[in-house]
């Protein structure tokens, strides 16, 4: 009876053991039509998420990153939250590939920003083309060039004025928190007639590290960074659920707003209903702000290390002040193109600031590159810190050198500068970021001082952002 058990048992294990060592053979290596690209899989389940989620200290592309490329090259395979993943640092297949939306690739969400942002609508955005067409257009009449040229240019002055004249009363100003409830008034208004001081909610300074939770693996636990993001979003939701109702309950009201086209649209539109139309609002309210503030607040730290920077744009923005015939008038159209230098610190501020770790695309076929293939159905993350890091490329490419950007041809910025994406989904707000950051650099450096109090260590966790927030004291330029 013993050796029947021991021979059992044996048996049992000798199971065990050959299907653990299948399973493990089949996670590192995936079922693909051809070659895959070098790389490892990790363990099971989880991949290698534990390395790409570690901080690294560095404005330089993610270690997690940096490490793969040097093994594997400029392609390499991994598994990210058991999802495996085609990492691309080449500029040229990136360009390529941001030109193949709907033909070899479609837009992805992570699961964390599916779950935020509701899994149904960020399917219907992904896999409907004349949706997000639609919706890209809609943002381009309230947020592109045509707007700020007639609108949005004095009303974000004015809204820059009075927020900068707030700071200045303060101790000090925690330049990322700060910049995040500055902006996300400015679009919240735009897009819903958002009032802060008739909701008493500051949603957009509790929502100004939204991408680090993002960015995290999706546990509701309490104490994680994506529970905290769950909370601030149900604050965001119940603010635009009830501003929804009003609006559609009292269909007199007419504030000219996004919301007011998505009400009117909801009439003959099937697919706009009241969870989707509430949801696409968050969604681009935060997609307005999140990265625009964190990029600001990284070029006020990069301008505060580069004084000699900051004496030749506030030289360029003061002529612009002596030149006016009227002193008294706002910014113009015309100086806004004027102003030559504050477009290179723009340029050169969204080149350093690759704030999220990538772009992400799902591949809907197999894709062959370099004698590889990225199977159907694989993340395929492009890397804008890598493109836009590279020394290759940048001379000395950590530096903060505006002038680098005199010489930049068209074609180079193309397939090397991919702040705002690539292709039919790049950023519908990419005109509107650059305008935003231009009149917050010309009132910033003509009208206040500022200093270093504390904090403004880099960090990439793996976001680009302040380890400690970056605390500075403004103050009124005297007369």
């Amino acid at each position: 009876m013993e050796t029947w058990s021991i021979y059992w048992l044996s048996f049992l294990s000798f199971i065990v053991i050959s299907a653990t060592h299948y399973l493990i053979y089949k996670w590192s290596n995936p079922k693909c039509n051809g070659k895959l690209p070098p790389g490892s899989m990790g363990f099971p389940l989880i991949g290698e998420t534990i390395e790409f989620l570690i901080p690294s200290k560095s404005l330089d592309v993610p270690n997690f990153i940096k490490k793969r490329m040097r093994k594997y090259g400029p392609l390499f395979r991994t598994n990210l939250v058991g999802r495996p993943v085609a990492v691309s640092s080449d500029p040229d297949f990136n360009y390529y590939l941001l030109q193949q939306e709907g033909k070899l690739v479609e837009r992805w969400y992570m699961d964390s920003f599916s779950k935020l942002l509701h899994h149904d609508v960020t399917q219907v955005i992904s896999k409907h083309g004349s949706i997000h067409k639609y919706l890209r257009n809609l943002v381009l009449g309230h947020f592109g060039p045509e707007p700020l040229k007639e609108k949005l240019l004095p009303q974000l002055e004015t809204g820059i004025r009075q927020r900068l004249q707030i700071w200045s009363k303060q101790p000090s100003i925690e330049a990322k928190s700060a910049s995040s409830a500055m902006i996300f008034d400015f679009t919240a208004k735009v897009l819903f007639s958002y009032d802060p001081e008739k909701t008493k909610e500051n949603i957009g300074e509790s929502l100004s590290n939204f991408l680090q939770g993002l960015m995290s693996i999706p546990l509701n636990i309490p104490g994680t960074a994506f529970h905290r993001c769950l909370k601030n979003q149900k604050r965001a939701i119940k603010v635009i659920t009830k501003l929804f109702e009003e609006r559609r309950s009292n269909p007199e009201i007419n504030k000219g707003d996004f919301l007011d086209q998505i009400v009117e649209d909801m009439k003959t539109d099937s697919f706009w209903t009241e969870e989707f139309a509430i949801y696409v609002m968050f969604g681009l309210n935060l997609a307005s702000f999140e990265t625009i503030s964190s990029t600001l607040a990284l070029a006020i730290k990069f301008l505060t290390d580069n004084p000699s920077v900051v004496d030749r744009l506030t030289e360029e923005n003061e002529a612009i002040l002596k030149n006016r015939e009227n002193a008294d008038s706002g910014l113009s159209w015309k100086e806004y193109k004027s102003m030559t230098y504050t477009h290179q610190v723009v340029n050169e501020s969204l080149r350093l600031a690759s704030v999220a770790p990538g772009i992400l695309r799902r591949a809907i076929t197999d894709i062959e590159v370099d004698g590889y293939t990225i199977p159907k159905g694989w993340t395929i993350m492009v890397v804008p810190a890598a493109v836009q890091l590279n020394p290759n490329t940048y001379k000395d490419p950590l530096a903060f050198d505006p002038s680098r950007w005199e010489n930049m041809g068209s074609v180079a910025m193309a397939k090397n500068f991919i702040a705002f994406g690539g292709g039919s989904r790049s950023c519908a707000g990419a005109e509107f970021s650059r305008v935003l950051m231009a009149v917050f650099f010309h009132v910033f450096v003509t009208k206040y001082r500022w200093v270093k109090i504390k904090g403004g260590d880099m960090v990439r966790s793996p976001a680009l952002g302040f380890g400690n927030g970056f605390h500075i004291k403004v103050t009124e330029k005297q007369e």
